[in-house]
């Protein structure tokens, strides 16, 4: 298991979420997310300007296994969509949580997050 960057915060639908300095939250889906997925072969993005609320569908990322929405960690405005994914989403398995974000959002509200320890004894569980 790689080890989890103490910058962000975790939820239990496998999103990461990494405050930046203008306000903004960048947010992907975790690396126990994308081995559990395999290789990825398509993202969908949201379109910019969309409104979602913590919990609602915001993306998809399709593997050779299976498909899986992304859901809105917290609720706001997507500001940015991370392009490359278009023609590369096999970034989010080389880099999870770099080159591998999917979205920026104008938060306008919290959601349920964890902190690194959380989500790790989260994973923990989910091995038992």
């Amino acid at each position: 298991m790689s080890e989890l960057p103490g910058d962000l915060k975790y939820t239990n639908e496998h999103e990461w979420l990494r405050q930046e300095e203008d306000g903004t939250v960048t947010i992907g889906i975790t690396d126990h997310a994308q081995s559990a997925l395999g290789d990825l072969v398509y993202v969908e993005l949201p379109e910019i300007g969309l409104e979602v609320e913590a919990g609602g569908e915001m993306a998809v990322v399709e593997s050779v296994k299976a498909a899986s929405d992304v859901y809105a960690p917290i609720s706001g405005e997507v500001v940015a969509v991370n392009e490359d994914l278009a023609d590369d989403p096999e970034k989010i398995n080389a880099d999870a949580y770099g080159d591998g974000w999917i979205v920026r959002m104008k938060p306008s509200g919290d959601g349920e997050t964890m902190t690194p320890d959380e989500y790790q004894a989260f994973l923990d569980e989910l091995e038992d």
